[in-house]
């Protein structure tokens, strides 16, 4: 048999069923947004409004949601606003013929390790286009929240690279800060929330940063929980260890290290 790329229809007939009957109550769905390297795992979008066309069609997409809530699963989305593909003739890199339409221009506008366009959040038009993506999504689509990539390399012009965070408040609050990312977050959760107050929004922050979790209201960037993204590292490492070698302590710690009372989803 030939190989074939998985399409919404495979997964909602063979799949869904699975995860159901397996317990399950909620399933994140990544590689939606439209991305033409395939080895890319869907975060090199070049088309933020399009379903992944090598999946199928957006109707199917919309079957295999609709499925999903008959079974009484939540769905969310991963959805990509951290950078972008720099494609230019099948993405919106260089779409109006600059390279500053909705990104920054300049090294500022490069992520040098992923390869990709970084958004200038500060731009009327990037916001525009990021939060009309958001609604969409959850308007047309029926999603039941997103699973947010990469938010600490929205947050920080060092995007996180070669940090070693501490906790120390200079870190989050200094002239490395992206501020603008920040207020676009803090749009992003508190409109999402307005128009769909059950949404769940996770972010995938590694940097530990404060008010990650609080609502816009009382000031904080509104996400509802924070992805920890060390528990699975660990769960990788100690599958390398033999069984006695685990350390009990520094895997205890690792599952609980988060601000006091944060909300956090971790990968098993």
């Amino acid at each position: 048999m030939e190989p074939v790329v998985n399409s919404y229809t495979d997964f909602k007939e063979n799949v869904l069923p699975r995860i159901r009957d397996g317990g399950y109550n909620a399933i994140q769905i990544m590689a939606i947004q439209e991305h033409a390297y395939y080895g890319s795992f869907g975060y090199h979008v070049t088309n933020f409004f399009a379903p992944s066309s090598r999946c199928g069609t957006p109707d199917e997409l919309k079957a295999m949601i609709d499925e999903a809530h008959r079974m009484g699963l939540v769905v969310l989305m991963d959805i990509v606003h951290s950078h972008a593909s720099k494609n230019v003739m099948d993405g919106i890199n260089m779409f109006d013929g600059t390279d500053s339409m909705y990104f920054h221009s300049g090294p500022q506008g490069y992520h040098w390790m992923w390869d990709s366009r970084c958004f200038n959040y500060g731009n009327w038009e990037t916001l525009r286009y990021l939060l009309s993506n958001t609604r969409y999504w959850l308007d047309e689509f029926k999603f039941d929240g997103f699973r947010f990539d990469g938010v600490t390399s929205m947050m920080y012009k060092h995007h996180g690279l070669q940090m070693d965070f501490t906790g120390n408040y200079d870190e989050y609050f200094g002239m490395s800060t992206d501020a603008d990312a920040l207020v676009y977050l803090m749009l992003m959760n508190d409109m999402t929330h307005s128009f769909f107050p059950n949404a769940i929004n996770i972010g995938e922050d590694v940097s530990g940063m404060p008010t990650f979790c609080r609502p816009v209201s009382e000031g904080g960037i509104g996400f509802d929980y924070r992805l920890q993204m060390a528990i699975a590292d660990k769960w990788i490492e100690v599958m390398a260890m033999d069984d006695w070698s685990w350390n009990m302590g520094n895997i205890t710690h690792t599952m609980t290290n988060r601000r006091y009372a944060e909300p956090c989803v971790g990968y098993a």
